[in-house]
């Protein structure tokens, strides 16, 4: 199980409140039996027209390209539960996911991921987008354990629910990496349960 002390690299500002899962993925890329690929859909709607020819959106800027943290606004990720949503974004290599606030099941989903889901105010957001819109190039870091991002010269304090950054900081985020990592005292408690014996 990997610990996600901290998230480095360049970010991508996608302006808007209330961006929800139809528009990070559109329902109709959803017919998978896994959610390998789901990055070369994401935000497809608002970045290529019928065409496929591209529009002009952050994800589509050259000088974006290989951004893994994304910046955004308030009430990402609301609408449907998907998990399609935050699987896409993975799969365009986003790490980390900054907002003003989000949709509770997205936050879950994306810490499900290992992907920190951060919320800093309105004010802390808009000054971060606007620094990265004028140098795209700009170091960003998401410090987990002190709950501090780092853009540039700009330092904030970051919230997210405490269970999730204690999963994230001590490699308890991955379940199912945890399910099979406890393998042998699942045994061992299931041998100390009662048998049931047909009367």
């Amino acid at each position: 199980m990997k610990e996600i002390g901290k998230v480095t690299g360049q970010a991508v500002p996608v302006r808007g409140d209330d961006i929800d899962t139809d528009r990070i993925i559109p329902a109709r890329f959803m017919k998978c039996l896994t959610f390998d690929g789901l990055g070369e859909y994401a935000f497809y709607d608002v970045r290529f027209d019928v065409n496929g020819d591209k529009k002009d959106h952050p994800l589509n800027e050259e000088v974006y390209q290989g951004s893994n943290i994304l910046v955004s606004n308030r009430n990402f990720g609301c609408g449907s539960s998907r998990e399609h949503a935050p699987w896409a974004l993975y799969g365009i290599g986003i790490r980390a996911v900054v907002a003003e606030s989000f949709a509770e099941i997205f936050a879950g989903n994306c810490n499900s991921l290992g992907m920190p889901a951060v919320i800093l105010s309105h004010e802390e957001c808009g000054e971060l987008q606007d620094l990265l819109e004028k140098d795209p190039a700009a170091a960003v870091e998401l410090d987990m354990e002190k709950s501090v991002l780092t853009a540039g010269n700009k330092t904030y304090t970051f919230t997210m629910p405490e269970t999730y950054r204690k999963a994230l900081v001590s490699g308890q985020w991955d379940t199912t990496a945890l399910l099979l990592d406890s393998l042998g005292a699942i045994g061992m408690k299931n041998e100390e349960l009662p048998r049931f014996t047909p009367a």
